[in-house]
């Protein structure tokens, strides 16, 4: 079944910002992220989105959301009680129906294919579980995301059949348990800022919110990767975590890298460097 619906998340007190930052398109455009990220949303096939954002911001979220804003609903997170919680937050709009999950601080870029959203979605059709999106990551950055183990499918070079899920594991424990065949040493599948999740996990989540703990959402996934099948996309393309050191910069450096004016901006950061020594 096709999907339609979408959710961003960004309600997190070092998020809320982020979505609202202005990057340079590669057509040289000016544009807050969170109008990029609805672009390639909506041009995905998505037809309505939901954004989880915190008490008092809304006003902000509308003026960035631009030609967008009349698909889009806001939906509040009274307090910031981790990102499970914010996902849970939009379970009246999402229902009985799967639905693409974004982090509001992560922007992508695939410019020599289809769109990272797209890659994902079109993976989403042969399955009826819950599929994330992955790709392969240095361990250096295994504090910044949620990490999986598992087999891959065979005969696809996308596809991994998710055995268990961690959330920032230590590189030692990542080499103990989440080695994926065929990755490079030191390499990891990690979580790329994207998931369709389905009504079990949003179950899932409930159950862990009783804890009362501020969760994220890989113990979800965790567990419902025991109970039914859950995949992993390895997708093509780059992502940019604004939250990041440097993220901003990253993604505004790829977003022109990508464009018709790299050769001026390469020739600009090749004189910075030289500047610098």
């Amino acid at each position: 079944m096709k999907i339609t619906k979408a959710v961003i998340t960004a309600a997190g007190p070092d998020q809320t910002h982020l979505p609202l930052q202005t990057l340079v398109t590669p057509t040289g455009d000016t544009k807050p992220m969170l109008s990029l990220l609805l672009e390639e949303t909506f041009a995905a096939g998505i037809t309505s989105v939901a954004i989880v954002i915190a008490p008092g911001t809304e006003n902000d979220y509308q003026k960035a959301a631009g030609e967008f804003l009349e698909k889009v609903t806001f939906i509040e997170q009274p307090a910031p009680e981790g990102f499970a919680q914010a996902v849970w937050c939009a379970r009246e709009f999402t229902g009985s129906d799967r639905f693409l999950l974004l982090l509001g601080d992560h922007i992508y870029l695939n410019p020599k294919g289809p769109s990272c959203i797209s890659q994902l979605l079109n993976a989403a059709t042969d399955t009826d579980g819950p599929i994330s999106a992955v790709q392969p990551t240095h361990e250096s950055q295994l504090p910044y995301y949620g990490t999986i183990g598992g087999k891959r499918i065979p005969g696809s070079d996308q596809l991994i059949e998710v055995t268990s899920a961690m959330e920032k594991p230590t590189p030692t424990l990542a080499e103990q348990e989440l080695i994926i065949p065929g990755l490079r040493s030191g390499r990891y599948l990690c979580y790329f800022g994207m998931h369709v999740l389905t009504p079990s996990v949003m179950t899932q989540i409930e159950k862990d919110l009783s804890t009362g703990e501020k969760l994220p959402l890989t113990p979800a996934l965790n567990a419902v990767a025991a109970s039914e099948r859950y995949l992993a996309c390895q997708i093509e393309g780059r992502r940019f975590n604004l939250g990041s050191s440097y993220g901003l910069l990253h993604a505004n450096l790829g977003m022109a890298l990508a464009g018709s004016d790299r050769d001026e901006v390469m020739t600009s950061i090749i004189e910075l460097i030289s500047s610098t020594k």
